[in-house]
């Protein structure tokens, strides 16, 4: 379970060794053994006997911006693992074998974007034929990644870089052309969003840098480390690696959400400047749905798990790569 404390004026406290939740409309316990990860946002509060108390039941606390992504969080000491993981992450930074994963990272971000595209059968002609063009240019670049050698990734990675962008280019042009007119945009933006659409997917994607993050550290691996994209400005690097498998999860949920036309204009704000932010209305429905989404149980390399535990399996199995690097 998920405890997303959102409205301004939320605190959460400790009463008889529980969780108290004391919002503007009253007071609710919870137990904390049915909690896994605790969201603050911008104008809700925790005590210390709450932060203590979740620590001591391993609950992730995260603290988010208003555009759903972490900016903070406090974890349990028993979270991660042995240093020699770390050590490891840096040498593997530099291996040929860093080259063969993200090449893996990129081909599978594609493989994603038209496995999406194609799930989408009910559309017109016009729609139908603007989607399979977009489908064999992501195929294009996919073979030119297949195709690329190189045992240092730092020659190659601009390359690399430049195809990933054109792929996602194309294929959230694909996208625009089946959804609904209030949803369409002019162009992909991320902070901040200039459109409804990019509003609801950068909150989402904020949602999974969290997620992604959270399985990383308990994992043992530096969130900061990254191999493909690589960060001098202390930003979790390697998360924004890893979450290029796992943004399709979230585009499916956005896009589902806005074909059935969800969302009305109490759900978002908009600026002076043009930007689009998500309201607390928007907020409960669109966490509500990618949660949802992520408890489902579903067959992923022959394991039955919820979507997220999958996340945290990949975290698991990225640490083995590195310690056998």
């Amino acid at each position: 379970m998920e405890l997303v404390l959102s409205t301004f004026g939320t605190a959460l406290r400790v009463e008889n060794g529980i969780f108290l939740v004391v919002h503007p409309e009253g007071k609710q316990s919870i137990n904390p053994q049915k909690l896994k990860r605790i969201i603050i946002s911008k104008g809700a509060s925790i005590s210390s006997d709450a932060a203590l108390l979740a620590i001591e039941h391993e609950i992730d606390v995260i603290f988010i911006d208003r555009s759903g992504k972490p900016s903070g969080r406090v974890w349990s000491i028993k979270f991660g693992s042995i240093s020699n993981i770390r050590r490891k992450q840096l040498d593997f930074l530099y291996s040929p074998k860093g080259f063969g994963w993200v090449k893996e990272l990129v081909v599978q971000k594609m493989d994603n974007q038209i496995g999406f595209l194609l799930s989408f059968d009910q559309v017109d002609e016009t729609q139908k034929h603007i989607l399979q063009k977009g489908i064999h240019r992501i195929e294009d670049y996919k073979k030119k990644v297949n195709d690329l050698e190189s045992q240092a990734l730092s020659d190659v990675a601009p390359t690399l870089r430049g195809w990933e962008g054109v792929a996602s280019k194309v294929y959230f042009e694909s996208i625009k052309s089946f959804l609904p007119h209030e949803y369409r945009f002019e162009e992909r933006s991320k902070h901040p969003a200039m459109d409804a659409f990019n509003c609801l997917l950068n909150y989402g994607y904020g949602m999974m840098y969290g997620k992604v993050e959270g399985a990383l550290i308990k994992a043992g691996i530096d969130p900061y480390i990254g191999v493909y994209h690589r960060d001098d400005f202390n930003r979790p690097a390697l998360v924004f690696d890893v979450i290029e498998i796992f943004r399709v999860w979230v585009d499916y949920v956005v896009v589902s959400l806005c074909l059935q036309q969800v969302f009305d204009q109490e759900c978002f704000s908009q600026k002076a400047d043009g930007s689009w932010w998500l309201e607390n209305l928007g907020k409960r429905i669109l966490i509500q749905s990618i949660n949802d989404y992520l408890t489902e149980i579903i067959n992923l390399k022959g394991f039955q798990r919820s979507r997220e535990t999958h996340i945290e399996l990949y975290a698991q199995n990225l640490a083995q790569i590195f310690l056998n690097s």
